[in-house]
């Protein structure tokens, strides 16, 4: 009976073919890549806004929001010169802020320097900067010989080398293979063949369904000639922790009750969102007795959180002393749309608002 090659072996066999994988990889993707706003007279700017905005987040939802970025703010020095408020306000709905946040931070940073960085170790001194950031934006835009290592391209080398590693997590998968990466790197068009990476995983080598038919490295790969490539990568399985929130819906004089993160928040500094019983200062039996509004339920890294929304009209003496509160605001329905609230509480204020007409 033959034995099945190690995923060592089967690695030494991809480098080893280098040339006419990274000639099939690249061809391909001359023909066939989506065409996108920040691969159209690209720029470092519109590399490392794109590369940001898509972390976490699907294409056709980044679309909409990386126009409007552009519109406002169409280079590092408009970025660093717009208040925070403003550059939140136009995350508002993509979730994960810090990234806004760096975003910002960095171009305060690069507009301060004669010059924009063009070396990888060069952009990871940079805040909110990682290594595949950095190896994005330097590799598409400077040419430098730096491979993207993400969870697309974790799934592909994985299923090209048939490894069946349980990785710990996304982290330590990113780490084992990206001297693979590395080495199969087309030296000679680096940002190309890392697009061209990303463009495979994200539309050809998928989680679930990976369309190996139309794949243009199939020859390559050990995981499909294993005959169930969706085996590859494996990844210990998070533990989720479950959260309940109860929070109140406060209409009052034509305005609504939010309550606002601290600056320093770890999540959502100073946005906006519906107040739990805790920002009250209630007990939260007293507020679970008040009708239920909604019951909603959303996810943030490895939280699942259910949120009940109920809701509750104080008397004037709980009036007075909720506007002490200065983390509390009371927000004239007419003027919600100036304010930056967490995605999911944007949708549910809107819903509620048709709902319930104040």
């Amino acid at each position: 009976m033959a034995s099945i090659p190690s995923t060592a072996t089967n690695a030494k066999h991809l480098i080893a073919a280098r040339d006419a994988f990274q000639r099939a990889l690249l061809d391909w993707y001359r023909v066939h890549h989506r065409k996108l706003p920040w691969r159209d007279a690209p720029s470092v700017y519109k590399t490392i806004v794109s590369e940001l905005m898509l972390q976490q987040t699907q294409v056709k939802t980044v679309l909409p929001y990386f126009a409007r970025w552009l519109a406002e703010l169409p280079d590092f020095v408009a970025l660093a010169a717009a208040p925070e408020a403003r550059v939140l306000k136009l995350w508002e709905g993509l979730g994960y802020y810090s990234r806004a946040r760096n975003l910002h931070k960095l171009a305060k940073t690069i507009a301060a320097l004669p010059a924009v960085p063009r070396t990888p170790s060069e952009w990871r001194e940079l805040p909110g900067v990682g290594p595949y950031t950095a190896a994005a934006v330097t590799s598409i835009s400077f040419g430098a010989h730096a491979a993207v290592v993400d969870g697309n391209v974790v799934r592909i080398l994985a299923r090209l080398t048939a490894d069946a590693t349980e990785f710990k997590d996304n982290s330590t998968a990113v780490k084992t293979v990206t001297p693979l990466a590395d080495a199969l790197l087309n030296r000679d068009h680096p940002g190309d063949h890392n697009q061209a990476m990303m463009e495979l995983g994200a539309t050809i080598c998928q989680r679930h369904n990976p369309l190996c038919t139309v794949c243009p490295v199939f020859a390559f790969c050990a995981g499909q000639k294993s005959g169930d490539p969706e085996n590859f990568p494996r990844l210990a399985q998070k533990k989720i922790e479950h959260l309940a929130i109860t929070r109140a819906w406060i209409l009052h004089d034509g305005k609504l009750l939010l309550h606002r993160a601290a600056e320093g928040a770890k999540r959502f500094a100073n946005m906006h969102e519906l107040p739990s019983h805790a920002d009250l200062g209630l007990d939260e039996a007293t507020l679970l007795a008040t009708p239920l509004l909604a019951r909603k339920k959303r996810g943030i890294t490895r939280y699942q959180i259910s949120e009940s929304i109920h809701a509750f009209a104080p008397d004037v003496a709980t009036r007075r002393r909720l506007k002490k509160n200065l983390a509390l605001h009371w927000v004239p329905i007419a003027d919600l749309e100036t304010i930056t609230l967490s995605g999911p509480h944007r949708r549910w204020v809107t819903e509620l608002l048709a709902k319930f007409p104040h």
